[in-house]
């Protein structure tokens, strides 16, 4: 995996050279790590040049510098888009990644040349989550990445996908347990001390695609659909039998849906 400063990065170069489209930037979730953007590699079949960032610390990247809040994370990714040489980007998160792209459109919405909101919100955390971050934190420094994985995964999996695809909570258990338990607290910190994002949605002009899994709990529909209605001009799509981590639960429907976006209206 290509380092560069503080991130390593997954990258699929555009494989038509003929027809070049720009880049596609797409942030990883809580507490995953870039790897689960995997399915939506082959988008660069279309002439994307996509990448994925491993957010810092995660996956057994660099303590030394450890990043606490979502502004670190979002300095990070313009940090690395700059030494690409990518001057714009069309750059999406799910969750997290959305919670970090929000950070990014906040300093630097230059770089936005449109903007995916997957399975996330604009709203910092209630009183409520703030206690639960804070269970998360207790229960993550006690027992580790194991624990924080048995409690999330029927949080960040739907229903259906429980039940047909039973393997898939093997695969995002996996992405969760290469993170050390410092790393996943420090993500904790970041998520629950969080800007609230809502004032941004109103001067988003770029195109913007709000995408979310039909059985979303963490995340639910109506959220999503309030940020379609504030953000003007943006697209709306529900994915089918998908939770919270509809890009890996989905892909077919996801990568559909994206690619549309990408084509008529980027």
């Amino acid at each position: 995996m290509p380092v560069i400063g503080r991130l390593r990065y997954i990258e699929a170069p555009a494989a038509r050279t003929d027809r070049p489209r720009g880049t596609l930037l797409l942030i990883h979730a809580f507490p995953l790590n870039a790897r689960m953007w995997e399915p939506q590699l082959p988008l660069s079949e279309n002439g994307w040049r996509v990448i994925a960032p491993q957010l810092r610390g995660m996956d057994g990247g660099s303590m030394d510098q450890p990043a606490t809040s979502m502004d670190d994370h979002a300095a990070d990714v313009i940090d690395l888009l700059d030494a690409l040489h990518v001057e714009d980007a069309v750059i999406g998160g799910l969750s997290m990644g959305g919670y970090v792209a929000f950070a990014m459109f906040r300093h630097a919405p230059r770089y936005f040349r449109g903007l995916v909101l997957a399975d996330t919100r604009p709203q910092a955390d209630t009183p409520e989550g703030v206690e639960n971050r804070k269970r998360m934190l207790a229960l993550v420094k006690e027992k580790g990445a194991g624990a924080v994985a048995d409690e999330m995964i029927p949080k960040l999996l739907g229903e259906r996908t429980r039940r047909e695809r039973p393997e898939l909570a093997d695969q995002v258990r996996g992405l969760i347990l290469t993170s050390s338990a410092d790393a996943i607290a420090n993500a904790v910190t970041a998520l629950m001390t969080r800007i609230d994002a809502t004032p941004l949605l109103s001067t988003i002009h770029c195109p913007t695609l709000v995408v979310v899994g039909e059985e979303d709990m963490l995340t639910p529909p109506p959220l999503s659909e309030a940020m379609y209605k504030t953000i003007g001009g943006s697209e709306y799509v529900v994915v089918p039998g998908a939770g919270h981590l509809s890009s890996l639960e989905r892909p077919d429907a996801f990568n559909a849906a994206l690619a549309r976006f990408l084509e008529h209206r980027v």
